[in-house]
């Protein structure tokens, strides 16, 4: 209760949580809110590239405008919020789960294990990302599922060497040993001293990946290897008005404004995930600025 409170009192996750909320209560309910079918076209010569407030020969407000086949953009961005941040969060829980596991089991076994564990992870993270994402998606057909799961398995490395440092740091502490001198097997001590401790690195980690993930689908998407049309992502949308943006800009700036507000917004809670979740950040901060209005005074 105390981290909701203090992550609720910083201004910058206070935003980050608001947005992230509206976004995530638009994508859920957007078959309530979207004003039309976002994959209806109705006779596109008419209805192509309305601009926002707008109305067609329908008489139908279009808020945002429609793209090049007539299709209503608020409706696309709002269905479009589903596909990316549902791919953004599974793919980091996809992420989190498969670095935790190799970062712990690497701390906890200790010897050969770990130095073999560590080593399939530098080898993975000598290749460039993206490009290995480019190549994995090439070669089979782009579905939700596979960008979901090729993000989470490009994804780990990181949160492993993470895992892996916070668990060998947690294993050295007396409390650790204390609990071994009772009796308790290894994987005893790493459920229930090493993970609950190590948890908060991670969290805020995965909350920064979260902003990631959404940015590599949208990449993703506008190459035209992510989620397949005519289903809407934010990265698909960006990329069809990539040919219109002198005479119908909005097709390409509305989805570009939602995914750096979703990109901001996660790295905003991140930020202060990692302030509630890590009291001596917070101590050390107070020092700080209670040293610089010292030192103001003296110099007064």
């Amino acid at each position: 209760m105390s981290t909701w409170r203090a992550l609720v009192r910083d201004r910058r996750a206070a935003i980050g949580l608001g947005v992230l909320t509206v976004l995530a209560l638009a994508a859920i309910f957007a078959p309530l809110i979207a004003p039309a079918d976002p994959l209806a076209q109705n006779d596109i010569l008419r209805t192509r590239f309305l601009a926002p407030f707008s109305s067609g020969p329908d008489n139908v407000t279009r808020w945002l405008g429609t793209d090049r086949l007539g299709r209503d953009l608020l409706s696309r961005l709002l269905y479009g919020a589903r596909i990316s941040l549902l791919v953004g969060g599974l793919a980091m829980t996809v992420s989190l789960a498969v670095g935790g596991a190799i970062g712990f089991t690497a701390a906890a076994a200790g010897g050969a294990v770990d130095r073999t564990l560590m080593t399939i992870t530098d080898a993975a993270l000598m290749f460039p990302r993206l490009v290995l994402l480019l190549v994995l998606v090439a070669l089979s057909r782009p579905s939700l599922g596979l960008v979901v799961l090729v993000l989470g398995f490009t994804g780990w490395m990181g949160i492993a060497r993470l895992a892996r440092a916070e668990a060998a740091a947690i294993l050295a502490r007396p409390y650790v040993d204390a609990a071994r001198a009772l009796g308790q097997t290894r994987f005893a001590v790493i459920l229930r001293h090493v993970v609950p401790n190590a948890l908060t690195p991670l969290i805020v980690a995965s909350s920064l990946g979260v902003g990631n993930a959404i940015t590599l689908e949208a990449g993703l998407s506008f190459l035209g290897l992510g989620v397949p049309a005519p289903a809407p992502s934010w990265g698909n949308l960006i990329a069809s008005g990539r040919d219109a943006l002198v005479n119908a800009p909005w097709i390409a700036m509305f989805p570009g404004f939602a995914l750096v507000l979703a990109v901001v917004a996660c790295n905003l809670v991140a930020d202060g995930l990692r302030d509630a979740l890590d009291p001596s950040s917070r101590y050390d901060s107070m020092i700080t600025v209670t040293g610089a209005r010292g030192s103001a005074v003296n110099r007064t």
